[in-house]
């Protein structure tokens, strides 16, 4: 505005005393003076109401004020800057989650009551996967690509089967030409079967006797993962239970797992495994404390599997359900020639819960489990084992020096019942109860008060799983 004023003067002073010819009184100039200031007050009041209604304009527009347009301008700035370092850190797209699950369990035959959390005990029936601690790391890529790192230490698929190590899943899915096709790679948890690993994903405590004792652990390998309407379907190639292969052992079985989602409240899926793993029946001792079958250690044998589950869920109403067949080359408990047989196993699973208020539901399961034939035995159990109930009950050990083939022959087949009740304490935590009732066609359990072995045992159970 100053500009403009002494612009105005300097132009009537210059028309004032530029032209001699044109001389004039003091009175005459000083009415021109006078005009020229009105005018140049008159385009500074214009001046003013053009920035006042562009002002106006601005804050019709944006529905701010030209102070908060500003502010707007400053954080906008300050988020793209929040956002490429994001991105040059690698934290876009990554989410962290994670649980704890303190579990307190009671064996009656194994005289053990307690709490456990990252214990180091071998898996069982009653040391499964509970009383864990486990952060998970997911990252999408913008391609789609998608990463997932989960550790759990102590209780996770690693420390079953690779020596203790604390990873339970170490994974990359990468999208073949579209997002439905994709390419699955890694070390990944076995899905077999209507029970999950992670206990935020379980109703119960323990696990179903097919989740423990037929199921695979993990799977180190290559896996085509496609999608297409309500079909998902997985396929592939791995090493099963099993990081690195051995010497002499070179072929990987062939794994599988299809999912239909039939509507909005129910589905069914299969799952199948064909190839070699690992056999413990080769590990059997003779009586001078030597390996029987010395000539086969370290041999994996011929493994075949099927399984189909389904599920309906509506509601406060939950139904699930699952058969199992099963069988391992040459490695049945029982070999009365001096020759490895086979074991085989059929088995289901079924399992209804009901919320009979929005935060407490009630759980029952239902399991049975045939395996009588070649003295028992079970993928990954071949031997007798008087903790899980496996084998051919009274502690038996057959041996060279004590033949009885009639005995020895016999495996056992199991049951348990499961009843259990949950409180959804919050969004992030949830409490559960449970009893179970383990039961068996010989003595298989052994009692460590006194050293007999029942048919039966019991186990009370109570943990708390908290997410986040």
């Amino acid at each position: 505005m100053k500009q403009h004023t002494l612009a105005l003067l300097t132009a009537a002073l210059a028309l004032a005393y530029g032209a001699p010819a044109r001389a004039q009184s003091n009175e005459e100039l000083l009415k021109e003076l006078r005009a020229l200031k009105d005018r140049v007050n008159q385009l500074e009041e214009k001046l003013k109401a053009t920035e006042a209604k562009a002002a106006k304009s601005a804050e019709a527009q944006w529905g701010m004020t030209p102070e908060q347009v500003r502010e707007f301008n400053r954080i906008a700035v300050k988020t793209e800057a929040l956002e490429d370092a994001q991105e040059a850190l690698g934290l876009k797209n990554l989410k962290i989650t994670g649980f704890i699950d303190p579990t307190f369990i009671a064996n009656k035959a194994q005289n053990t009551a307690g709490f456990q959390l990252l214990n180091k005990d071998a898996y069982a029936y009653d040391a499964g996967y509970f009383g864990m601690a486990v952060l998970d790391f997911q990252k999408e890529m913008d391609g789609g690509t998608r990463y997932k790192l989960t550790l759990a230490p102590d209780r996770g698929t690693g420390s079953v089967f690779n020596g203790g190590s604390i990873i339970h899943e170490a994974s990359v899915n990468i999208p073949l030409g579209d997002l439905q096709t994709r390419l699955w790679l890694g070390q990944i948890p076995d899905w077999t079967g209507y029970e999950m690993t992670a206990p935020p994903l379980n109703k119960l405590i323990t696990h179903n006797l097919l989740f423990d004792y037929t199921a695979p652990t993990a799977y180190t390998g290559a896996v085509a993962d496609i999608t297409r309407g309500k079909w998902m379907i997985k396929a592939g190639l791995a090493n099963v239970n099993n990081s690195r292969k051995s010497a002499g052992n070179k072929t990987p079985a062939l794994i599988y797992r299809v999912d239909y989602a039939k509507g909005e409240f129910q589905g069914f899926g299969f799952s199948g495994l064909h190839g070699k793993a690992y056999n413990y029946a080769t590990d059997a001792l003779d009586a001078a404390g030597g390996l029987r079958f010395a000539d086969q250690a370290g041999k994996d044998t011929r493994v075949d599997m099927l399984e189909l589950d389904a599920y309906f869920i509506r509601g406060d109403l939950t139904w699930q359900g699952q058969l199992s067949w099963g069988r391992q080359r040459q490695a049945a408990i029982f070999n009365e020639d001096g020759q490895l047989r086979d074991a085989s196993w059929t088995g289901l699973s079924t399992l209804l819960a009901y919320k009979f208020i929005p935060r407490w539901e009630a759980t029952g399961r239902l399991d049975y489990l045939r395996n009588h034939k070649n003295g028992g035995g079970l993928f990954g159990y071949s031997y007798d084992d008087s903790h899980n109930g496996i084998g051919r009950g009274n502690g038996f050990f057959w041996d060279d020096a004590n033949p009885d083939p009639e005995a020895a022959g016999k495996g056992t087949n199991r049951y348990a019942l499961t009843f259990g009740l949950s409180y959804l304490v919050n969004q992030n935590a949830i409490w559960k109860l449970e009893y179970r009732y383990d039961g068996a066609s010989q003595p298989v359990f052994l009692n460590t008060k006194d050293g007999t072995f029942t048919k039966t045992n019991q186990l009370l159970g109570t943990s708390m799983v908290l997410s986040f």
